[in-house]
């Protein structure tokens, strides 16, 4: 929902940090350490240790921003470092939900089952529509710079990192605010495969009427 304002905002600082990245490391070599770095969170989660998880988080986030800067600016954009971006991406947004369930199981499991559930709609909605408009030829004007057709819903990229920040600096409340976050997903699934259903029955039909 806020990623159409929000990414135009981080675009600058990330391509000014991009420059001063090209000829030392790769698009793809960012991503990867972005991962290690995001996936740390874990084992510091299962640990208790949830400031220096929130870190892990933040510099993940900062990764993820910075490999697609970093292609744009280096002319290194491709699809194979698109699906390692997006495949890691959803690696790692499993792994934080999965270090509070092992924080705290009693308490924090089944909130934690409850969103890797919700999630499961949101990423598959979001990626298999990506693949048919990939085949439609259909355009993505409020992201171009994306790799894929973004497919807009009320848990974008922006309210999964701002709720899995409040998850690292709000641990005591982690169930609720999971159960919340995987209520707005569930939403944000069933207006994406409605939107994205109509979307492509539309497209199909005016490629139809002008053949």
């Amino acid at each position: 929902m806020l990623d159409r304002w929000t990414m135009p905002l981080t675009h600058r600082p990330l391509e000014r940090l991009a420059h001063r990245l090209t000829g030392r490391a790769t698009p793809d070599q960012v991503t990867f350490i972005a991962f290690l770095i995001g996936i740390s969170a874990l084992p510091l989660l299962a640990w208790e240790y949830y400031g220096l998880a929130l870190v892990a988080v933040v510099l993940n986030r900062l990764g993820d921003g910075l490999d697609g800067a970093l292609a744009r600016v280096s002319g290194r954009s491709s699809e194979a470092g698109g699906f390692l971006d997006i495949g890691l991406d959803f690696v790692f947004y499993a792994a934080v939900v999965l270090g509070f369930a092992l924080a705290n199981p009693a308490e924090n499991a089944l909130a934690a089952a409850l969103l890797l559930f919700a999630s499961i709609g949101t990423g598959t909605s979001f990626l298999a529509f990506a693949i048919a408009a990939k085949q439609q030829a259909i355009e993505r004007p409020h992201f171009p710079n994306k790799a894929f057709y973004y497919l807009e819903g009320l848990t974008e990229g922006t309210e999964t990192v701002v709720a899995l920040m409040l998850f690292c600096l709000f641990p005591a409340h982690f169930t609720t605010l999971a159960v919340v976050f995987a209520v707005a997903c569930l939403i944000t699934t069933a207006t994406r495969l409605w939107g994205g259903y109509w979307t492509l029955r539309r497209h199909k039909a005016g490629a139809q009427g002008t053949a």
